[in-house]
């Protein structure tokens, strides 16, 4: 027997240890999005910390929360907390018919939705239920259900999902090879320099604070550029249309606010004096919204460029604050 097998039997011998052997369709799946999915309930804290401590072990050896699984490998997964067993939130009609009801694009492989500003695209901290734990119970016939990249939860617009472990990881590698195109458009306050047409700075990642996750520009961060160019001049806000060319967390968030203009609506980020302007524009969402996608096809590889409509609330701050 290798040294995997006798590994991976020595850990499952320890009570309460569970050996989850990683399904095709989970296939270049991180870690701590696998353990989101297998430990319904428990914080993502706490499966972080497990991480670290060294209690999640991929094939007997001690692996980080962005290690990319494969087809077969063994994950011991130590004794934690969960939810009780059937007691897992299920969507409402109304969040059903809303989810329904954002699908932009959908085919054998994949579906892009519309999603709505306020919704987590997964279950976690804070959040009971997600976009991805929604879908799956609504459309129990696509087991495979992926999501293929994320949006933060106050952020609207394209979300792209796979259907299958093949088109999630030709997806996955479209990403990371740049041909995916993410256009966004977001109110800034303040009014975006004309001059200011691309942002060069590098994002750290800071330990969470109050279980929120922060990023700072740092020199030893990891390389960030933003293009940023004007669609609208707004009462003390801009219209603006922003192409993320890497794609670091918070990225359009922490590069707009580097210059003196933060989204409207964005708790981290944004100044307390910015509040007048967030009541006059009737509503309390950050105002950033994945107005485009552009992605080559997992199956021919021919372009795809789905577009998403802004929501109510967008289109009301749009009106609102056009008023100089």
């Amino acid at each position: 027997m290798d040294k995997v097998a006798s590994a991976v039997r020595l850990e499952a011998a320890k009570p309460g240890v569970v050996i989850v052997e990683v399904a095709e369709h989970k296939d270049e799946q991180r870690l701590d999005n696998f353990l989101l999915g297998k430990l319904k309930g428990v914080p993502k804290t706490l499966i972080y910390r497990i991480i670290r401590k060294g209690e999640v072990r991929v094939n007997g050896k001690r692996a980080k929360p962005d290690t990319r699984l494969n087809t077969g490998d063994k994950v011991r997964i130590p004794p934690v907390r969960t939810a009780e067993a059937g007691q897992a939130p299920v969507p409402g009609k109304q969040l059903a018919e809303r989810l329904t009801d954002s699908i932009l694009f959908e085919d054998d492989c994949l579906l892009v939705l519309n999603k709505p500003a306020g919704l987590a695209v997964h279950a976690g901290t804070g959040a009971k239920l997600g976009v991805i734990e929604a879908l799956r119970q609504l459309f129990p016939q696509w087991p495979g259900l992926e999501l293929v990249h994320r949006l933060d939860k106050g952020t609207s617009g394209c979300l792209l999902l796979a259907k299958t472990g093949k088109a999630r990881r030709a997806l996955m590698d479209a990403f990371r090879d740049h041909t995916v195109r993410k256009t966004y458009h977001a109110i800034v306050t303040g009014n975006w320099p004309a001059k200011v047409k691309r942002v060069d700075a590098a994002l750290l990642r800071q330990p969470e604070r109050g279980g929120q996750r922060m990023v700072e520009i740092d020199e030893d961060g990891k390389d960030a550029s933003t293009e940023f160019s004007i669609l609208r001049k707004l009462h003390q806000t801009t219209l603006v249309e922003a192409r993320p060319l890497t794609g670091r967390t918070h990225q359009i968030r922490v590069h707009a606010a580097s210059i003196g203009c933060p989204l409207l609506g964005d708790d981290k980020y944004s100044a307390q004096e910015n509040l007048k302007l967030q009541q006059r524009s009737g509503s309390n969402r950050m105002f950033l919204h994945a107005a485009k996608l552009q992605f080559p096809h997992p199956g021919d590889g021919k372009s795809i460029t789905v577009e998403a409509p802004y929501d109510a609330q967008f289109t009301q701050a749009l009106s609102r604050l056009a008023t100089q």
